[in-house]
């Protein structure tokens, strides 16, 4: 496969191959964020579906939040794989991606969220 037709170009179009064990070990680091995306979003239709014994609008939120936090976990993965992957081409230190504060973040306010809705 030439490196013109690889996508993301501005990941493969510069630098150079690195050792395949790095690539590797960063695409395994993507596919965690993605479950981890998809659980999230699990998590938001389970609290859709099941009938919780807190009020209508504190549940709703809980969707929102936790199906949010799922997008965002999906689309920050797929950002912090081609930042990683073009420092690794690049011989560089690898990027600082602090998303994994936010998710923490998210799910202590679902948290409470539902604590209190549940009081």
């Amino acid at each position: 496969m030439s490196e013109r037709s690889r996508w993301p170009g501005w990941v493969y179009q510069s630098g150079e191959e690195p050792d395949y064990r790095f690539s590797f070990a960063n695409e395994r680091t993507f596919l965690a964020w993605i479950r981890t995306a998809l659980a999230l979003l699990a998590a938001a239709v389970a609290v859709d579906v099941v009938n919780l014994d807190i009020g209508r609008s504190a549940q709703v939120v809980l969707v929102a939040l936790l199906a949010i936090l799922g997008m965002v976990a999906a689309l920050a993965a797929w950002a912090r794989w081609a930042m990683s992957e073009r420092a690794i081409r690049h011989q560089r230190a690898l990027p600082s991606f602090g998303f994994a504060v936010l998710v923490a973040i998210g799910l202590v306010v679902a948290a409470v969220v539902f604590l209190i809705a549940g009081l």
